[in-house]
């Protein structure tokens, strides 16, 4: 197993090994976090900005607590009051970063494709996390650790993602992973955010919440991405609750083993009833812990690591 990409930048581009070997060397990341002293020196002397160009607590929280746990040196560039709102572009924002001699660059931005134009033009490594409605890689990963962990293996397994797809860059990157990954993966909700065209993506599409779920191992739920929709694509979020939310009701008429998934923040009692997103079934919390060990993972192997066996035991 080995990885020699200098950067993360999507799921799409990555082979089924690259994948393996991020989620192998995230267990390897796991066992440290679970230890009494949870720091390694794997980034010891190498600096990370986090340039976060759109709002964001979990993510760049989970990113932060990563680079520490590596003994990185941490830069976080606050966007509110930067120069990129003076006008500044991204590319001399970046290029000033760099003149201080930063050897990663962790960038949300709410343009699609932000970190590939950054990863041309600059030294530094660049690891996506979040790029417009476009990709979030380091969620897809996390998802797929996740479902690993519980499930024993991905490749088989009825998937069901319910909710925003079209806005959502979650589930772009989870439908890549999956796929590639082997499983089978359903796409529902309401026709103006679930097309067709996601069929190309080797989907099954359908607009029958209790259709999607009946037959699922996972159901992953999307909250409703207000930001990025240009107008609202539905007539409210009582008529969607009531037509995709998870009730318990519908939940009753799932498998009893299915596992249920949220990239967060959850709006509770809209896509989800509140009970459900604290029960037993539900994977939301380990999801969070487990994006720890993926991002240490990531950062590990853009920086040079070839995989879990170099991990620190």
């Amino acid at each position: 197993m080995s990885w020699h990409r200098k950067h993360l930048l999507d799921i799409e581009s990555l082979t089924v090994e690259e994948i393996t070997t991020v989620l192998d060397t995230a267990r390897a990341f796991k066992a440290v976090g679970q230890r009494a002293i949870k720091k390694v020196p794997a980034l010891r002397g190498k600096t990370v900005v986090n340039l976060f160009v759109e709002p964001s607590t979990r993510t760049r929280t989970s990113f932060e607590l990563s680079e520490q746990r590596l003994s990185a040196d941490i830069i976080n560039f606050n966007t509110e009051a930067s120069s990129l709102k003076k006008g500044e572009s991204l590319k001399d924002t970046a290029r000033n970063l760099e003149a201080l001699n930063i050897d990663f660059i962790v960038i949300r931005h709410s343009a699609s494709g932000a970190p590939h134009f950054l990863a041309r033009v600059l030294n530094a490594s660049v690891i996506n996390a979040g790029d417009g409605a476009h990709e979030h890689p380091t969620q897809a990963l996390l998802d797929m650790f996740t479902i690993r962990e519980k499930k024993g293996r991905i490749a088989g397994l009825n998937v069901t993602i319910l909710g925003d797809i079209l806005y959502s860059r979650v589930a772009r990157s989870d439908i890549w992973a999956l796929t590639k990954l082997g499983a089978k993966v359903t796409l529902c909700g309401p026709s103006t955010l679930v097309p067709r065209i996601f069929e190309q993506m080797g989907c099954r599409v359908t607009h029958d919440v209790d259709e999607a779920i009946r037959d699922a191992d996972i159901i992953n739920l999307l909250r409703i991405q207000h930001e990025r929709q240009r107008k609202s694509m539905f007539p409210s979020l009582n008529e969607y609750s009531s037509l995709f939310g998870l009730t318990k009701a519908r939940l009753a008429r799932t498998k009893p083993d299915a596992l249920i998934m949220h990239p967060g923040p959850i709006n509770r009692g809209v896509e989800i009833d509140s009970e459900i997103a604290d029960c037993g079934r539900s994977l939301v919390l380990q999801q969070v812990t487990n994006g720890l060990a993926v991002r240490m993972a990531v950062l590990f192997l853009v920086n040079g690591g070839k995989g879990p066996q170099e991990v620190a035991a």
